[in-house]
């Protein structure tokens, strides 16, 4: 019996990156940067897990886009943090919606006796801004939120997913876990988790180890989901809550890390 459904966030609740990205660059032109990430660098930025990281990364593999300009850590940091308030600022103002289905596959999920939770290695500001903006009052509350502050190591490092089984108190095969990129999905299957992929914006990959099934959403009845790779085959429809745990029981178990 499947327990808990487990969310990753940005690009799987809502797609957030093109959010983070503005952020970003409003925070290096407040701080007199030159610095200013295109969609196409930004998606290549994202293959480094964690905001800071990402920009210590970007002044040492892309010198000549960062005018040779090194920051060091308590810089990084500080810019860090005003993107996220930015990030949070732009969030509260209305500035994107939750995918298609988040809400729906939550609530049934809960009518079903499973816990939902939140399994991300993103700052813990950020999933709160998110959640306050546009989680809503009539969706299930969340059974554990795990990020960045009680799993430090990023993903693909299962940290994240172990802790969350830990929290729960339930075995890998009792849990599903929805996620969007290559990295993610290699978490949870490291953990032993099934893991579904919603395929995001900035996170598409050619292959994602360890998915049971590739969608392009979690569709809504009016607008059904593309089923890209699951146990049925492709076609396009609603990934309910009964079609979900049927696909995961069908599915090979990840090898656990």
């Amino acid at each position: 019996m499947v327990k808990a459904l487990l969310f990753d966030v940005d690009g799987t609740l809502a797609e957030t990156e093109a959010l983070h990205r503005r952020a970003f660059n409003e925070a290096f032109a407040a701080a007199g940067l030159p610095w200013r990430w295109t969609p196409q660098r930004y998606a290549e930025l994202l293959r480094v897990a964690g905001g800071r990281e990402r920009i210590a990364h970007f002044q040492s593999a892309y010198p000549h886009e960062a005018a040779g300009i090194v920051l060091d850590p308590d810089a990084i940091a500080t810019i860090h943090r005003d993107k996220n308030v930015r990030y949070a600022q732009m969030l509260a103002q209305g500035a994107l919606p939750l995918r298609p289905g988040v809400v729906r596959l939550a609530q049934e999920a809960a009518a079903s006796g499973a816990r939902v939770a939140i399994v991300t290695t993103t700052s813990p500001e950020n999933v709160a801004a998110l959640l306050a903006a546009l989680w809503p009052d009539d969706a299930p509350p969340f059974a554990a939120i795990i990020t960045a502050r009680e799993a430090p190591q990023k993903k693909p490092d299962p940290q994240a997913y172990h802790v969350a089984l830990a929290r729960l108190d339930i075995a890998p095969s009792e849990a599903i876990a929805i996620e969007d990129t290559a990295h993610g999905a290699q978490a949870a299957a490291a953990a032993g988790i099934p893991v579904l992929v919603t395929e995001s914006e900035y996170g598409k990959a050619p292959e994602y180890p360890g998915a049971f099934a590739v969608v392009d959403h979690l569709g809504e009845p009016d607008l059904p989901a593309r089923w890209l790779r699951t146990p049925q085959g492709r076609g396009e429809g609603v990934v309910t809550w009964a079609l979900l745990t049927r696909w995961a029981a069908s599915a090979v178990p990840p090898t656990t890390a």
